[in-house]
């Protein structure tokens, strides 16, 4: 893979992983962007709410999406649709499903490997414009996400993609998780996810089965193993991971890709992207920067403070303006 330079540079009282990601996710919270709401009705019968600008523009379309238990509202999202619709694009937000704030119908939801919905979402925008680019941005979980679909979908579908700080090996992150700081991050997902479980216990039998053991889960491997592996379809956490980490699906992407990650990123060993750097693959840029943390990313100067929001939409706009060009 090409490996580009580290331009990063954080503020010199704001060097630490820690301080990145949570300094970052405050930050972040203040960014705000007017969306536009539009709800696609899925194939098995549940929902999708894609928030965007109020009505289509000339640029390319760019599908965005969140990490776990964020949302259209998170700030990162927000950031990243003010950049792109600055830049004459038209930023689709895709909200996984029970993530848009209202409960999907259905039993299922979302998880790092879950491309259906993803799928559906590209195949409907490719038939309401055709000709149009369609690049996608994917953060965290969502990067995982998007990284399992170019593989699986193969090129064409998606011309330019950028996935940021993203847990590439789902079992080596979920221990990292049971670490340190880790324990204080897995606590704010677990409040989220186990709120939507008792939501869906009270109307769902199957919920209502699964919930009790779900709900005294005290890890991610944990919540993994009672809910998200059963509910999806898997046999177990450990099923559930070799199945939807990206990092085995990396060699086969043929679609331009930017992977920004940062060394420090508290949710991910640095044994693991050792690993990811080994791989060769012409078609996926290593963004690597020495620190930066999760979703975080603060940079020293004021005119680029939301350091990967600014490289994620640069890239991947100079990137779709010459299929535009094309």
């Amino acid at each position: 893979m090409e490996e580009r330079p580290d331009h990063f540079r954080t503020p010199i009282w704001l060097w630490g992983p820690h301080g990145q990601t949570v300094v970052g996710r405050a930050v972040r919270s203040a960014c705000r962007f007017s969306y536009a709401r539009r709800r696609v009705e899925t194939p098995d019968g549940d929902f999708l709410d894609l928030d965007g600008v109020a009505a289509p523009v000339n640029g390319p379309i760019v599908l965005i999406l969140h990490g776990l238990e964020g949302s259209s509202r998170s700030g990162y999202m927000a950031q990243t649709c003010s950049l792109l619709a600055a830049r004459g694009a038209w930023p689709v937000a895709l909200n996984f499903r029970s993530c848009s704030g209202e409960p999907n119908r259905l039993l299922r939801s979302y998880h790092s490997g879950e491309t259906t919905d993803l799928g559906f979402v590209v195949d409907l925008l490719r038939r309401e414009n055709p000709g149009v680019p369609i690049g996608a941005i994917g953060f965290s979980l969502g990067g995982n996400a998007l990284l399992c679909y170019l593989e699986e979908s193969g090129p064409g579908t998606v011309d330019a993609a950028v996935a940021v700080s993203v847990p590439f090996d789902l079992a080596t992150s979920a221990r990292k998780l049971e670490q340190g700081m880790g324990r204080v991050y897995t606590t704010h997902f677990l409040r989220s996810i186990k709120d939507k479980i008792r939501e869906k216990a009270d109307r769902i039998p199957d919920a209502a089965r699964l919930a009790p053991t779900a709900l005294r889960a005290r890890t991610m491997r944990g919540i993994d193993d009672a809910w998200t592996a059963p509910v999806h379809g898997y046999a177990d956490a450990a099923h559930y991971y070799a199945a939807c980490s990206s990092a085995s699906r990396l060699e086969g992407i043929r679609t331009p890709t930017l992977l920004l990650q940062a060394e420090d990123d508290p949710f991910l060993p640095t044994e693991t992207l050792d690993r990811i750097r080994r791989f060769r693959n012409p078609s996926v840029a290593c963004g690597f920067t020495r620190r930066g943390g999760h979703l975080g990313y603060l940079g020293a100067r004021s005119t680029n403070r939301l350091w990967a929001e600014a490289q994620a939409t640069g890239w991947l706009m100079d990137r779709l303006a010459c299929d535009t060009e094309d």
